[in-house]
């Protein structure tokens, strides 16, 4: 057994601010509030210095002292550290003077940022000895439960709803996992995960073991800081399905501000949801933090179809704290947000990444994001994953014969023909 972190110190209700010992819970039992993992930060200062991080290897575990574990990481050694891109071509596309790409289309080893996730969670269930780890998803993190469950030498079971795309279901059986496709939308997942957790004692990374795994979410905010030149971007936009991720950014942003290793200027982050499924958006609009699920997800992006967010309520806070806002985009403006980001930029994004730069054009077209500011868009998925959701849709190749005048007369001639 890992001797206990000096740093993570316990969890602690989101709500009541109760503590509890850092074992496989996540409810408060007085008032059922979230958990989270709660750190020693007049510890961590001292330890964790620019210095420090520069000086160890580039992954998302150079800022170990923030994330749950009481040891050393086991799974998912190599994950993050992804590009941040200097985005200019999509910049002046978009119309904004300065933009930003953090591309985790990249990321280790499922081109996803529930790598992110998954490597703590399942670096801290086998510190509490789990043997069988499982969860819920809409595809990208059943691929990444299976691909470091395996490398890990975990049985796992991954439970999708059976309408996934094709690419993410493959991406976890390729690597022998248990995959259980369901007649229902997520949050019909969700619940029966819950309901076979409680019975069979698994470690499920977004049931049980949820305030170790969402944690991990904090290391793409730091990656930016520490990428910008130790500074905290302007404007920060990401995509909500549950709404956790964004929330835990928030969390990064101050905790680097807290450790002084970031200036504490203000920033505002903001999300973005596909309007076949937006309930965080639609409650912002309403200007609300009373979040009303979808029973029914209408939407070509599965990977943010959550009609009951658990983290709705927390990441409206976030935005309405920070001064942002939420936007939510059509499944059309969600092809071209996927084009228009690979097309300007060479990055094939998933259908989630085309929810954050078509609602970044909204928001900067309604002046909610000043035109002469400056913004991260937070990518977190690989576009192979989700094809079907643009063939036919990028045209179609041109078809010749091996003949240098085929080629004259059907492709050159008319790629430069005079108007």
């Amino acid at each position: 057994m890992d001797k206990p972190s000096p740093y993570f110190t316990s969890l602690k209700c989101r709500e009541c601010g109760r503590l509890y010992p850092k074992q496989a819970i996540h409810v408060c039992d007085f008032d059922f509030g979230p958990l989270e993992a709660a750190y020693d930060y007049d510890a961590i200062r001292p330890v964790l210095t620019r210095q420090a991080i520069e000086s160890r290897p580039h992954t998302m575990w150079r800022y170990r002292e923030l994330l749950p574990i009481d040891g050393e990481p086991t799974v998912g050694t190599q994950v993050g550290f992804t590009p941040l891109v200097k985005a200019d071509r999509l910049a002046k596309a978009l119309g904004i003077r300065e933009l930003y790409v953090k591309n985790d289309t990249v990321n280790y080893p499922t081109l996803s940022f529930k790598d992110r996730v998954v490597s703590v969670a399942l670096s801290r269930a086998r510190e509490l000895g789990f043997k069988v780890v499982a969860c819920a998803s809409t595809g990208n993190l059943a691929n990444s439960v299976a691909a470091n469950a395996a490398s890990a030498g975990l049985k796992s079971y991954v439970l999708i709803p059976a309408d996934l795309e094709q690419g993410k279901v493959l991406g976890s059986l390729v690597y022998g996992t248990n995959v259980v496709a369901i007649h229902g939308a997520y949050d019909q997942v969700n619940r029966l995960c819950s309901e076979i957790a409680g019975k069979y004692g698994w470690g499920f990374v977004n049931v049980n073991l949820r305030p170790y795994y969402a944690e991990g979410s904090k290391s793409m905010g730091y990656e930016i800081c520490e990428q910008l030149g130790w500074r905290i971007p302007q404007h920060t936009v990401v995509p909500m399905a549950s709404g956790s991720l964004l929330t835990k950014i928030h969390k990064a942003y101050g905790e680097f501000t807290r450790l002084g290793l970031v200036e504490g200027t203000p920033f505002s982050v903001y999300g973005a949801q596909a309007a076949g499924c937006a309930p965080i958006a639609h409650a912002m609009k309403r200007g609300t933090d009373i979040v009303k699920p979808v029973p029914k997800p209408e939407t070509i992006v599965k990977s943010l179809a959550i009609g009951t967010p658990a983290d709705g309520y927390y990441a409206i806070h976030a935005m309405k704290q920070t001064g942002g806002t939420a936007e939510d985009c059509t499944d059309d403006e969600v092809v071209e947000g996927i084009r228009q980001l690979a097309e300007c930029e060479g990055i094939f994004a998933e259908t989630a990444g085309g929810v954050t730069v078509a609602c970044t054009r909204k928001l900067i077209e309604a002046g909610k994001i000043p035109r002469d500011g400056s913004a991260v868009l937070c990518i977190t998925g690989h576009g192979l994953k989700t094809q079907e959701a643009i063939i036919g849709k990028c045209g179609e190749p041109r078809l010749i014969k091996p003949s240098l005048r085929e080629f004259e007369e059907h492709v050159y001639a008319k790629d430069n023909a005079v108007a």
